[in-house]
Order: C-alpha cells, then structure tokens, then sequence
C-alpha cells in the first residue's frame, strides 16, 4: 500500500473516474462504511471560479457503529467525521483513490493518548485498509 505523507494511503486503478467511485462504493459498503457526502470538485470550481479541473471528487464516508463509539466517548472527535476518501481522474490514465487515515488523523490531533479514541481510529484504519486491498483485487 502506497502512503501519501503519512496521511493516507492511495490505490491507482485502470478503470475510469465514475466506475472508480463505483467499485469504491462497493467495496466500502462490505466494510460497513457509507457515503455522506460527496463534493465533485471539478464542477464546483468551474462554477464558482471558472476554472476547469480533472474529475475528483472529496467522499465524505461514515462507518455509524465506530462512529458513534468514538463520538459517544468524546464529541470533539466530531471534528474528523467523516472520513475523507479523494478520487480523481489520473493524467495518466484510470483513477487515483486516496484514503485518509483515521489513525493519523486521531494521532494528528493528539487524541492517540485516549485509549478509545486509539482503538476506534486503529478498527476504522482497518477496515479502511481492506476496501484498499478489495479495490486493487
């Protein structure tokens, strides 16, 4: 699994932007995870500022049991939620799937001392880390 600045991990993939979020979606779903939100950038931007950009797309994701674990121990954790997932279009060809992930984000915010905290962000790095292995499959 390649890592991006310690903050995720990202997945390349032959297939198109669309049918990446698509197998995403699926492979999300078996990890008990859903999509919250979804920003597609690339027409955000053309719209707001006129600016053309390659398909990508920021997916707010959610797994409700671990979420509401870490949330029902400390409501501040709020501020990471959901997890964020980017997708964008590779120059290259196919797609690039970047994984943020929750560990780091629990340590980046010095929350990794709590010894829940540290347990949810470890399961939801799991689970994350297998929709990686499900996508490249």
């Amino acid at each position: 699994m390649e890592s991006s600045a310690a903050i995720s991990f990202e997945v390349n993939l032959d297939y198109p932007f669309e049918e990446a979020i698509e197998r995403l979606t699926a492979a999300l779903k078996e990890e008990g995870f859903g999509i919250l939100t979804r920003i597609d950038v690339h027409t955000t931007l053309k719209k707001k500022i006129g600016k053309d950009f390659r398909n990508y797309a920021i997916l707010g994701v959610c797994n409700p049991p671990l979420a509401y674990r870490a949330l029902e121990h400390s409501a501040e954790v709020g501020l990471m939620l959901p997890c964020n997932i980017t997708v964008e279009s590779d120059p290259d060809g196919g797609s690039i799937i970047r994984i943020g992930d929750p560990g780091a984000m629990i340590k980046g915010f010095g929350m990794d001392a709590d010894p829940v905290l540290a347990e949810v962000g470890s399961a939801a790095r799991s689970h994350l880390e297998r929709v990686a292995d499900a996508l490249k499959a």
